[in-house]
């Protein structure tokens, strides 16, 4: 009789571990999930924000070359 409480309490605990270690596991995938969203985020928002970096560099070159403060001189011409 000794020999089967103990049996049935060992089992008991046996369960309780598994259910616990399952709880962690599905915890730990919807955590996997979020983080792999929040991932996805940020990738499209960098590719979103490289393009816009793009656009405006190029029309900050095209500011550059259309002013006259940024022409290049011919500083040998200038010395004396």
């Amino acid at each position: 009789v000794n020999k089967d409480w103990s049996s049935l309490l060992t089992n008991q605990v046996e369960l309780e571990e598994k259910g616990r270690l399952v709880t962690q596991v599905l915890e730990l995938q919807h955590t996997l999930e979020d983080l792999s969203a929040r991932v996805d985020g940020v990738k499209e928002e960098n590719l979103k924000l490289k393009s816009e970096n793009q656009v405006l560099g190029q029309y900050i070159e095209n500011l550059m070359s259309a002013s006259s403060v940024f022409q290049t001189t011919d500083v040998k011409g200038k010395r004396k």
